[in-house]
């Protein structure tokens, strides 16, 4: 499918491209597979490509002098993308447990919605979540997919520590914090995985255009995955999409 793009200069050295303002999982793949091909052509100029919902901005590392010719360069590659050179997807299982230990907002979204706490472990778990992009803090995915009826507004007032792996709701979306931090969503549970490890190649294991998959886990296990994880030695499922 092909979109009718908006292209417009974004200060000296950026030009920021835009889609139709929805939150859509083609879209998402359309833009993925747009940036794999700028990459392709222009890798070496680049400083960096930034994703949004709907959106790439494109970064440069030097100042454009004719923004009109490049702007005319990059419709010519959308126009005669390739698909077939964008990197896979994957499907990434990730533990949670709901334990009330761990989700300390659940009775409460339980006794707002009238669903009782399996229902919102069985709705969050049953979805698969679209990463559309990475940003907020490092490794924090925005996630789309979460069911209707899990919508649920952000915390007047937000907490000052949001733990590590606290997996949360706010408004249409779930994510998961992946360092302390201040924080309005509402906690459900929390996962041992790492979301963002500087040490490593690459820092975040996702990527826009990845799915997220939810599984509840005990107590038990995630004690058992959490030492996993300290001790490097834990292996994430994750499936070709």
């Amino acid at each position: 499918m092909t979109y009718e793009l908006k292209y417009k200069s974004y200060g000296e050295f950026s030009i920021l491209i835009e889609w139709e303002a929805s939150i859509d999982t083609s879209v998402i793949r359309d833009i993925n597979v747009f940036k794999a091909n700028i990459l392709k052509k222009e890798a070496k100029v680049l400083q960096d490509c930034i994703i949004g919902y709907h959106s790439l901005l494109i970064v440069y590392k030097n100042k454009l002098e004719e923004v009109h010719k490049k702007i005319s360069f990059l419709k010519d590659i959308y126009m005669h993308k390739k698909k077939e050179i964008s990197t896979y997807d994957y499907i990434w299982k990730i533990p949670v447990c709901y334990d009330v230990k761990y989700g300390i907002d659940l009775l409460d979204i339980s006794q707002k919605t009238k669903l009782s706490k399996e229902e919102i472990i069985q709705l969050h778990t049953h979805n698969t979540y679209t990463v559309y992009f990475i940003g907020f803090l490092p490794g924090f995915l925005y996630l789309g997919g979460l069911h209707k009826k899990l919508f649920f507004d952000r915390k007047p007032t937000p907490r000052l520590k949001v733990p590590k792996g606290a997996v949360a709701i706010g408004g249409m979306q779930t994510g998961v914090y992946p360092q302390e931090s201040a924080g309005g969503w509402n906690i459900i549970g929390n996962t041992p995985v790492s979301f963002f490890d500087i040490t490593k190649e690459t820092p975040c294991f996702a990527s826009s255009g990845d799915q997220i998959q939810f599984t509840s886990v005990t107590e038990e296990a995630y004690l058992s995955i959490e030492e996993e994880v300290k001790s490097g030695v834990y292996k994430m499922e994750k499936f070709i999409i």
